[in-house]
């Protein structure tokens, strides 16, 4: 196979081009940014074979460029303990031959990330991933099929306020083949069935059924030809979306893994003909890893839900696994030679979209100014600054969940927050104002209300507990993916190598020091409950009531939960 070759030959030529460039300086690295680096370099590809996927996922409404920081913390438990996609920083970059400070390492990395984002600039753009799946479709023709993973629709303001149409006729424009879905379900099921009967191409979830019947609600799969083959797709939507978001916005339809019906669509699929199975999936990297090791005949699985970027696939037996990244960053091309029904060869490239380096699409742009017009004035007002690194991507802490929970402790007058472990929203540098859109990037979602309650010390601990064996379960399939709730005011130990009820110890209020006590209440502030009636002002209001009391914010990351077993 060519996929490590080609990503060495990509590596050597940008350590060609950074050499005599001084990694310590902003200003050589930003005159490698502007002078060297093309479209032409991002898009270079030696094709081969006769069929060409192009993955996109996880854009979570972001229609224009961001900065994005990758995790410095992704751990694996059991099988997948140090293995990809949980490798991070200088390691990962380290074990694929990625030359430091080359785009392709700004783009997969936090090493340094703050010196090459002042260099390389945003990423993404709707408008530049459009340019960059034009310039595939130009070269390849007939060969392409584009795909898109989910959680397209929500988390922005403009989506909120549209319920996702603005990234419904955005991504119209970029005519996909086909989607699957995750947090499109928290429209409720009546604006989905909505968007769904007008979209244009299929919306595929082999695995939601209907409640009462178990009958399909949407189709399972599609037959794509393209370069002569037939292509059979079958898209898999996140299993636990009636837990990971309310039941009570679809309450009529039942999800899983569904293994013995994905296999059935599989043997199906190769019965009528189909030489390449590519399974769209929203399961999370590790369930499909587990998943490909389980189901006969799928070729390629285009992953998604767990945001991971990977520069080459990881192969499970014959099954190659694709993980394109979240929020736009990244496109994913995978050259496949297909014959007589196998894939004889194959080439991967994981594009980093630098915005500022790709030519935005004139049609793609003039539609997201169009949608974005009635808002931008109010979008772009400033309601504060941060002096440090507002990120959201890691295990256990986050930057921008640390304001989140600040502002839950002041506003809602508790003394613990607790900020679900999202991975959307992008990053913002050192010294940037922070607009309106900034902190709706971060929180717009259909369930924003900001609760208070008492709890116990004990169900504080139940809570930690349950949601670390959501991610630290050994069982890929008994993982939901997510990071762990962020906590304010509260510290905590938790060791990840202990089973469940085991992992979470010497909870303490921060501002104290004193203990826990489990029978002891406990005032709470939060936000995204799942359950259904909850009452309080909306996130985002919170915050920015909070930024008017303090205007200048300069969380360090230091973070309270202090971890073991890893």
């Amino acid at each position: 196979m060519t996929t490590r070759r080609d990503l060495l030959q990509y590596s050597a030529a940008m350590a060609a081009a950074l050499a005599g460039t001084s990694l310590g300086g902003g200003g050589s690295i930003r005159a490698f940014a502007q002078q060297r680096v093309t479209q032409a370099d991002l898009l270079a590809f030696e094709p081969v074979g006769n069929v060409t996927l192009v993955h996109v996922t996880d854009i979570h409404a972001q229609l224009m460029p961001v900065y994005f920081r990758e995790p410095t913390v992704n751990l694996g438990v059991g099988e997948a303990k140090g293995v990809p996609p949980h490798v991070t920083g200088k390691a990962l970059l380290d074990a694929y031959k990625v030359p430091a400070g080359s785009p392709l390492a700004y783009a997969l990395a936090d090493v340094d990330f703050e010196a090459l984002a002042k260099s390389y600039g945003r990423v993404g753009g709707l408008d530049r991933v459009a340019t960059v799946i034009e310039a595939i479709r130009a070269a390849r023709g007939d060969r392409v099929v584009l795909l898109d993973g989910g959680d397209t629709w929500q988390n922005s303001y403009t989506s909120l306020a549209t319920k996702g149409q603005d990234m419904v006729d955005v991504m119209a424009l970029l005519k996909p083949d086909a989607m699957t879905a995750h947090w499109e379900f928290t429209l409720g099921e009546e604006r989905v069935k909505e968007i769904v009967d007008k979209l244009g191409f299929p919306f595929l979830c082999q695995n939601v059924r209907e409640s009462e019947f178990q009958d399909e609600v949407f189709k399972a799969s599609t037959m794509i030809e393209r370069g002569g083959v037939k292509i059979a797709v079958i898209g898999q939507a996140l299993p636990y979306t009636p837990i990971a978001n309310p039941r009570w916005m679809i309450p009529n339809w039942t999800f899983g893994i569904r293994e013995k019906e994905l296999q059935a669509e599989v043997d199906k699929a190769r019965a009528a003909g189909a030489g390449l199975v590519v399974l769209l999936s929203h399961n999370g990297f590790d369930v499909d890893r587990k998943l490909a090791s389980r189901v006969k005949g799928i070729d390629v699985v285009l992953t998604a839900h767990t945001h991971d970027a990977l520069p080459a696939p990881v192969k499970v037996g014959n099954t190659l696994l694709i993980a394109s990244g979240s929020h736009g960053k990244f496109v994913s091309r995978l050259d496949l030679d297909v014959r007589d029904g196998a894939v004889r060869d194959y080439r991967y490239r994981l594009i980093p979209v630098l915005s500022d380096v790709i030519t935005p699409h004139a049609g793609v742009a003039a539609t997201i100014a169009q949608h974005r017009a009635p808002h931008e004035k109010m979008l772009g007002e400033v309601v504060g600054k941060t002096a440090t690194t507002l990120y959201r991507r890691g295990n256990f802490n986050g930057t921008f969940d640390d304001v989140i929970c600040d502002a839950l402790l002041a506003e809602r007058d508790a003394e613990i927050a607790l900020s679900p472990g999202f991975r959307w929203g992008p990053t913002l540098l050192p010294g940037q104002n922070i607009t309106r859109e900034d902190v709706y990037n971060a929180t717009a979602m259909t369930y924003p209300a900001a609760y208070r309650m008492s709890m116990t010390g004990g169900r504080l601990k139940e809570i930690l507990e349950d949601v670390a064996d959501n991610i630290f379960n050994p069982d890929p399939y008994l993982q939901q993916g997510g990071d762990m709730v962020r906590v304010g005011g509260l510290s905590y130990t938790i060791d990840v190598s202990k089973p469940i009820g085991g992992r979470i110890g010497d909870l303490a209020l921060v501002r104290t020091g004193k203990p826990l006590a489990a029978d002891k209440d406990y005032t709470v502030a939060g936000w995204a409950s799942v359950n259904e009636g909850t009452e309080g002002p909306a996130i985002w209001d919170v915050v920015f009531d909070h930024l008017k009391k303090t205007p200048t914010v300069a969380p360090t990351g230091a973070s309270t939960v202090k971890l073991s077993g890893a």
